[in-house]
């Protein structure tokens, strides 16, 4: 694979399957430059999920190359280097608050990066006054709403000061003001980012770079296409959600 500076992720015939079932991905290829908001787009089974998880390095594609930040990746080793500098937004935030307390669980990542207990807390602290939520710090994580412990795994992230930002589905199940606090949260930030949803509305004011992910395979959705919604958009061939049907 070619060397470039702004090149960030860069994926080339990856093909996967899980035991027994039919191929997931097959030979897809995606490029992601330094400071891109992309959104991908496609079916629930489409493989949004297992293509983020693979980056993550949580599992291994059966062929294909990928090379991020500017190296070739393939033992667990170097994606330990890639998850320091990539924070993954999981579609359930049951699976990534584990912690008794949300200080403690938004502390757990600095921490995990070698910093001090008083250091993680003092950037636990300030993460959440950022987000509009320095109440929650000493609340129980399991107690939380949906949407508030989406805010507070969105916490846990960016405690870690990421470089790149993958979020799968964030707005699944927030209702309206959730959704809309989140949005303002992700405008501020600098972070290159990568989100998968169904929600057009969202994505389209997110994201200015489309991809669509459709039997095993990534192209560009760079059409604006005629479709049974009283607007068009790009992506407008591939299942989606509006805003107006959830409010």
């Amino acid at each position: 694979m070619p060397t470039d500076e702004k090149r960030i992720i860069e994926i080339e015939d990856v093909t996967f399957a899980y035991p027994g079932e039919c191929t997931v991905l097959e030979e897809l290829d995606l490029a992601v430059n330094r400071g891109e908001r992309i959104g991908i787009i496609g079916p629930n089974g489409s493989g949004k999920t297992t293509l983020f998880h693979i980056i993550m390095g949580l599992i291994s594609p059966e062929s294909g190359k990928m090379r991020i930040f500017g190296s070739d990746v393939h033992s667990e080793k170097d994606f330990l280097a890639v998850r320091r500098r990539i924070g993954y937004l999981f579609q359930s935030s049951e699976d990534q608050l584990f912690c008794p307390t949300v200080i403690e669980d938004v502390a757990f990542g600095p921490l995990n990066l070698g910093r001090s207990p008083a250091e993680a807390k003092e950037i636990a602290l300030k993460t959440l006054e950022a987000l509009g939520i320095p109440e929650f710090g000493n609340r129980i994580s399991h107690k939380l709403s949906h949407g508030e412990k989406k805010l507070v795994a969105l916490a846990s992230v960016l405690a870690m000061d990421p470089e790149v930002l993958i979020l799968d589905e964030p707005t699944a199940g927030l209702d309206q003001k959730t959704k809309t606090r989140l949005m303002e949260i992700l405008e501020g930030l600098e972070q290159t980012l990568i989100i998968a949803s169904h929600e057009m509305d969202f994505l389209s004011r997110m994201a200015g770079i489309f991809y669509a992910l459709a039997d095993g395979h990534m192209e560009k959705a760079e059409h604006i296409v005629p479709h049974i919604h009283s607007h068009v958009h790009v992506g407008g061939e591939y299942p989606h959600r509006h805003e107006e049907e959830y409010s």
